[in-house]
């Protein structure tokens, strides 16, 4: 009797962990693919297969109930295909989270940034710096001009003086070295993001939506300065609060111990589609999100 309780009790433990783990995993899901082109592609597979099974269980259609069930064989494989962009930036974005990443950058190369973004920012000018970290981001640098010089403030404010040939497009950040400049960065385009926002961060949210590089962005109009990093923005910066934040970024001291909301406003968004623009236009001032 003691056993079968026993036995009883083990198969219902499986049974609820299985739950909770199908739930956790169905729920993250739904956070991930909500506002993209997939959740709506994937609603409407749902839709028409829960009807066509109902149809088919209510009024016994013997071939159409045949027709769904070999159909629910390939479903798997299907979804891959139609959810690779998807898929892919999921995965990605697992590998770059920094419990496994390999990649930190030297004090004095965060230092250095620091400097530059505060300086551009008390001259108002606008920028948009990629650090690359473990997923290579080579394949934008090559839609730019190759620097591949040593960081420093001086260059940082030379290649995004407003005057310069360089300034428009992104600079990309290598083991401490300018790898380029006037790089195209992919642009967010997510369908549930304000559609005001700068193309500036726009491209910044997107860099960090493809690979696990951390993109800063000062605004041309205002001074502003924001961080993107694993798909999200903070933003409203203070040179102070820059340079506690990014250090907790890319030297992994205390990564999530400080509340982004406590050093800047953070916005959370979902994934976007890939559409690769040139960064070039300035930011609206009377945007919320372009600052």
């Amino acid at each position: 009797m003691i056993q079968e309780l026993f036995h009883l009790w083990l198969r219902g433990w499986r049974s609820a962990f299985e739950i909770i783990l199908l739930s956790v995993a169905i729920y993250y899901g739904y956070l991930y693919f909500r506002g993209t082109r997939g959740a709506k592609v994937l609603t409407g597979l749902a839709i028409v297969f829960l009807t066509l099974t109902l149809i088919s269980q209510l009024l016994n259609l013997v071939v159409i109930g045949w027709l769904v069930r070999s159909f629910s064989v390939f479903l798997a494989v299907a979804l891959v295909v139609i959810f690779q962009p998807e898929l892919r930036r999921g995965l990605a974005a697992l590998g770059g989270h920094p419990i496994f990443s390999l990649t930190s950058e030297k004090r004095e190369t965060v230092h250095d940034l620091a400097e530059a973004v505060t300086q551009l920012a008390n001259k108002q000018f606008g920028a948009l710096i990629a650090i690359e970290r473990d997923t290579s981001i080579r394949v934008y640098e090559e839609t730019g001009v190759t620097i591949d010089g040593d960081f420093s403030v001086e260059l940082i404010l030379a290649i995004f003086h407003p005057k310069a040939t360089l300034h428009d497009g992104g600079v990309i950040v290598r083991n401490g070295r300018i790898a380029a400049a006037a790089c195209i960065f992919p642009v967010s385009q997510r369908e549930t993001l304000d559609r005001s926002l700068g193309l500036r961060h726009r491209a910044g949210l997107g860099i960090t939506e493809e690979s696990d590089a951390v993109a800063v962005i000062v605004s041309e109009e205002t001074g502003g300065i924001s961080i993107c990093h694993r798909r999200r923005i903070e933003r409203n910066f203070t040179p102070e609060t820059f340079r506690q934040r990014i250090a907790e970024i890319l030297l992994h001291g205390n990564y999530e111990e400080t509340n982004p909301e406590k050093l800047a406003r953070e916005v959370d968004l979902p994934p976007a589609r890939d559409n690769p623009l040139v960064p070039d236009q300035k930011e609206r001032s009377d945007d919320p999100l372009a600052v």
